[in-house]
């Protein structure tokens, strides 16, 4: 039996005790269970269930009232876990997590669905007005990007080998070879005591605690640094709503050309850049120096500023970053400078100015048993909460869904609301998980969006080999969006370092682009950057 599912047979053999903390449901309707005063006398039997438990109550749903495993449909259990979160707002209480397994069909081969179990604690669902940042991270495969990081929410030293980068890989390929595939995110905080960390990052309770206690939070978006990734590392810098950007070099390498590549992105996004040198203890000063001296020389040559945090201090880094880009050393074998980024991370001011209106591009998205479909990303502007009613979209012909909002975590931790800048995972009712994609964006009911097939921008030719003439086609990378798309500069070609006009066409299907925005486009080795000057909506 899985640790998992150890936890079911425990509370089921534990049993429905009077007084005691655990409860078993066949089902929750609204229907039955919140009609005719009933929720009144439910909730306050939920109170005394927390109670009972010093705080925490568990509740089973899809089993007799003998404990006998009978199954739910995901639909009703999806229904029952509504129901329980509305009697938990009553009771002053909140679902922390819900845990689901298949049933055995029956003798007959009839599917019996699923069976769940619910944490409800006591205390309303989190409220997320902290200050948050969102760093993300870029640099060389095997630069330490992150190693970095793992050792940052974690407290730890690695070990050497990499070790407490297993904390960030999300595949299993990833963690066999030592080489991340798809972006990652971890975090960790602050409050009066200082940095607030995770003990086990792999334990799902143990984040969501450092969101739960620190009074403010850093969120990491961790890239790919492989070459072959180079889309999915553009994703990552394009596609989040970042504050800062993280750029390693390791020691005992040096920059390299994709340390250029990423440094280019990270400033063609007006992103706040810091340089971390990496590995310092794999080297004498004399090679950490020279490094120090090549990078300081890699950002003038791109007309940026270096500040030696070593010389100046944390406190001009943290308060002149963005002007600047400071350059600070570190090793996670030995951790040092990792006391520095704490302070610094400590200081550093939310950046970038938001709108009112609730807006997010979907980054990610996946199904949970008797949850449904969930569309992750970070909020780009305004605040949403859960049972608001929402758009999505644009499908591929052009319209837009209507959903609601189901529920909210952010790292694990269920909150009732969040707002732009949080790394959300939102779970949506009334459409099913294949519908929704990256790409689409989540919007307020009542909003009027436009999806656009062709747009006006300002461009300019970071790299190719030739020129970029009418129809060219690259993939173009705005906010969460990766699509082919022609360019028709105006004039009729860009040369390599050129900037211009352009008319962009998205080759396959419509977008919600708008006026500002800024975007990558890449083919191969040829790449540029660009801003949407101008949307097309006939």
């Amino acid at each position: 039996m899985s640790a998992d599912r150890a936890v079911l047979k425990e509370a089921i053999e534990r049993g429905e005790e009077e007084g005691g903390p655990v409860e078993f449901k066949q089902q929750l309707a609204r229907e039955v269970h919140l009609a005719d005063g009933r929720m009144e006398s439910l909730a306050a039997q939920l109170r005394h269930r927390v109670l009972s438990g010093d705080g925490e109550a568990t509740y089973v749903v899809g089993v007799t009232d003998e404990g006998r495993i009978a199954g739910i449909a995901p639909e009703a259990f999806s229904e029952s876990m509504d129901v329980l979160s509305l009697l938990a707002e009553e009771a002053g209480a909140h679902i922390d997590e819900v845990q689901t397994w298949a049933v055995p069909p029956a003798d007959d081969g009839e599917d019996r669905g699923v069976v769940g179990l619910a944490t409800v604690c006591e205390g309303a669902m989190l409220e997320t007005d902290d200050e948050h940042i969102v760093v993300g991270t870029a640099g060389h495969v095997d630069h330490g990007k992150s190693t970095l990081v793992g050792s940052l929410v974690t407290g730890d030293a690695d070990d050497g080998e990499g070790g407490t980068r297993g904390f960030l890989d999300v595949q299993p390929h990833e963690v066999e070879r030592g080489l991340s595939a798809d972006l990652s995110y971890a975090v960790y905080g602050f409050d009066d005591e200082g940095p607030v960390r995770t003990d086990n990052p792999d334990r799902k309770r143990d984040r969501a605690q450092v969101v739960e206690e620190a009074d403010r939070l850093v969120s990491f978006v961790d890239t790919v640094g492989h070459e072959p990734w180079l889309r999915t590392t553009i994703r990552g810098l394009v596609g989040q709503k970042l504050d800062y950007g993280l750029l390693t070099v390791a020691a005992d390498d040096g920059p390299t050309r994709t340390t250029r590549e990423h440094l280019g992105i990270l400033l063609a996004t007006d992103l706040p850049t810091m340089v971390v040198i990496t590995k310092v203890d794999l080297v004498d000063d004399d090679r950490v120096a020279e490094v120090e001296r090549a990078v300081e020389r890699l950002l003038r040559d791109v007309g940026e500023t270096p500040l030696r945090v070593k010389r100046h201090g944390i406190a001009a880094a943290a308060r002149e970053v963005g002007d600047v880009v400071p350059i600070l050393r570190t090793s996670a074998v030995t951790k040092q400078g990792l006391d520095d980024l704490d302070h610094l991370f400590e200081r550093l001011p939310k950046t970038g100015e938001h709108g009112e209106k609730f807006r997010m591009y979907v980054d990610r998205t996946y199904s949970v048993t008797g949850v449904g479909a969930v569309a992750s990303g970070t909020i780009n502007s305004g605040t949403v909460e859960a049972g608001d009613d929402l758009l999505l979209g644009p499908m591929a012909d052009g319209s837009f869904r209507e959903v609601e909002v189901r529920s909210i975590e952010m790292h694990y931790h269920r909150v009732d609301r969040a707002r732009a800048g949080r790394i959300v995972g939102i779970a949506l009712k009334g459409v099913k998980e294949p519908v929704v994609e990256r790409g689409m964006a989540l919007l307020p009911a009542d909003a009027d969006p436009e999806p656009i097939r062709s747009f006006e921008a300002e461009v300019m030719v970071l790299n190719h080999p030739t020129r970029i003439g009418e129809g060219y086609e690259p993939v173009v990378h705005v906010e969460t969006v990766s699509e082919a798309a022609a360019f028709y500069p105006d004039g009729g070609q860009l040369l390599p370092g050129d900037t211009g006009k352009a008319r962009v066409e998205f080759k396959f299907r419509p977008y919600l682009v708008e006026e500002g925005q800024r975007f990558v486009f890449r083919e191969g080795r040829s790449k540029g950057v660009g801003t949407v000057t101008d949307v097309n909506t006939d």
